[in-house]
């Protein structure tokens, strides 16, 4: 497996940031019927892939590691979701083809933090794999193999803090 110097040159961050600017391509347009705040959530999920995945880059741990790469891919489950719900929306039918590619880029994403996640979780297995052009099963796909990874992180919650009672 090659040696990255930098989280630009990974393919998963690359492909991240292809996601980021078609998103950005299509929230500049002028007449995009979207509101203010689907127009933020989509473009702060998209950002969020490439931001987990250059967190992740310099990570020791493999638990840190799992817990950037779980963030990222439920960040393009997110997108997904999103760009799903807006394909039912009929003043947006003008723009279908590019939310089509914004999904397919997104499940792209998706399908390789997947498989990044099977090789953290898996190194010895690395030399086993069979080589295949076929895609690396999603999450979704392979339950089985892997539990489900959109928790946005391994680390337990938090107490809530409880009020403070008057006497």
């Amino acid at each position: 497996m090659p040696k990255y110097q930098r989280f630009e040159d990974l393919p998963a961050w690359q492909e991240a940031a292809r996601l980021y600017n078609h998103v950005l391509d299509l929230l500049e347009k002028p007449r995009v019927p979207l509101s203010p705040a689907c127009r933020s959530q989509l473009d702060r999920a998209a950002l969020s892939v490439s931001t987990r995945i250059a967190e992740e880059f310099d990570r020791g741990g493999t638990g840190e590691r799992l817990s950037f790469l779980t963030a990222a891919h439920a960040a393009a489950d997110e997108v997904m979701s999103i760009i799903a719900v807006l394909l039912t929306r009929p003043g947006l039918a003008p723009f279908a083809d590019e939310l089509q590619r914004i999904r397919s880029i997104a499940e792209s994403c998706a399908r390789q933090i997947s498989g990044w996640i099977y090789t953290v979780k898996n190194p010895a297995n690395l030399d086993r794999r069979p080589a295949t052009t076929a895609p690396t099963p999603t999450l979704r796909e392979a339950p089985s193999k892997a539990p489900d990874m959109r928790q946005p992180s391994a680390r337990p919650a938090k107490p809530l803090a409880t009020a403070v009672q008057p006497h």
